[in-house]
């Protein structure tokens, strides 16, 4: 008869790299305003955000991802991995992976590596899926690396969406360690519904619409959210994400030093800070300089808060996303003792 007792525990997994990088090429609201038939006010009131980075001609999600992951390795202090998770909602190309490539750039060749598509929940999923690798012992080293290039998908002719997103990519190492040093992340909370599939998607490319053999129209070839019902759903399931894994580690909200949510547009952040009484200015937010970077935008907005040194050791961290899927999906870490290394300037700068 089986026993009741599920055995010990596997390792855990420890923050121990972090870094961020995004594209030089600019994109301000003036920029925006002129293609858009607005203005530079319209645009920072309705998002919070100033200005974005866009990928050149020719560069692609790996890229970035290649860029951010070797700044990550280094900041971990050894430039190996036994894995590679790249989450993106913008892959190289629908086959293969991204993740192979990109590992293979890095000098991680033969490294288990694939890609989680979560959309803007990624980086979340993303950690729930190399904590997984760790406490099962397949890796003892996770490079994980959100990337995302937005502009290559988004009609830059549309108002509502062009103002929103910009390219950039994040990244962490995780290594195997315990569950009660600083730096472990979990509890997670993750979730999906997808009976709202159509609030925020990509209708072409996919076999759904490959199937029918018809030519996708120029609407359908591009990203495309409604913006309303999505703002709804994310303060609503970000908020219920938050509440639950603060519960399921004995935290209170007054417990949380820094809230460091997916960077979607500022109201949204700061809605779902008021819906779970924390102060604004715990809120950690970089979306004002990159604008919505999608599975990039938590790492970044880590990656720039330790640039800046608002970071310390033993701080209580609360992370939470919201994307299409839907998906969503948050968990909790404390700043490790042996913090990653700041970078020498921001990344967002």
């Amino acid at each position: 008869m089986p026993s009741d007792n599920p055995g010990p525990a596997g390792p855990a997994a420890v923050l121990c790299g972090l870094a961020g990088w995004v594209p030089p090429r600019v994109v301000t609201n003036d920029d925006l305003a002129a293609r858009l038939d607005t203005d530079e006010t319209w645009i920072r009131t309705r998002t919070g955000i100033r200005r974005r980075h866009v990928v050149e001609p020719g560069q692609a999600t790996s890229d970035l991802a290649v860029e951010a992951g070797r700044r990550a390795l280094r900041s971990s202090g050894s430039e190996t991995a036994d894995a590679v998770i790249v989450t993106t909602t913008t892959p190289d190309r629908p086959c293969p992976a991204t993740a192979p490539v990109v590992a293979a750039r890095l000098g991680l060749a033969g490294a288990a590596a694939f890609d989680v598509g979560a959309v803007c929940t990624g980086f979340v999923y993303g950690l729930a899926t190399a904590a997984g690798l760790i406490a099962a012992g397949v890796a003892r080293r996770v490079l994980l690396i959100g990337a995302d290039t937005y502009s290559t998908v988004v009609d830059p002719l549309d108002r509502g969406n062009a103002i929103i997103f910009g390219d950039g990519a994040g990244a962490v190492v995780l290594r195997a360690g315990d569950a009660d040093e600083s730096g472990a992340v979990g509890p997670f909370d993750l979730g999906s519904d997808g009976a709202h599939e159509d609030l925020v998607t990509i209708a072409a490319g996919g076999s759904r619409q490959r199937s029918t053999g018809a030519e996708p129209t120029h609407a359908e070839r591009h990203f495309a959210m409604r913006g309303k019902e999505v703002y709804r759903h994310a303060v609503t399931r970000m908020a219920a994400s938050a509440r639950t894994v603060l519960t399921d580690a004995g935290w209170k909200t007054d417990d949380v030093d820094h809230f460091v949510p997916h960077q979607a547009n500022l109201r949204i952040l700061h809605s779902v800070a008021d819906d779970l009484a924390l102060p604004r200015e715990r809120c950690v937010a970089n979306i004002e300089a990159v604008g919505n970077t999608g599975a990039a935008s938590i790492p970044l907005a880590l990656a720039d808060a330790v640039a800046e040194r608002r970071l310390r050791p033993g701080d209580r961290l609360l992370l939470t996303a919201f994307g299409g899927g839907l998906t969503w999906g948050s968990c909790l870490t404390t700043w490790p003792e042996s913090a990653p290394r700041p970078q020498p300037e921001r990344t967002t700068r």
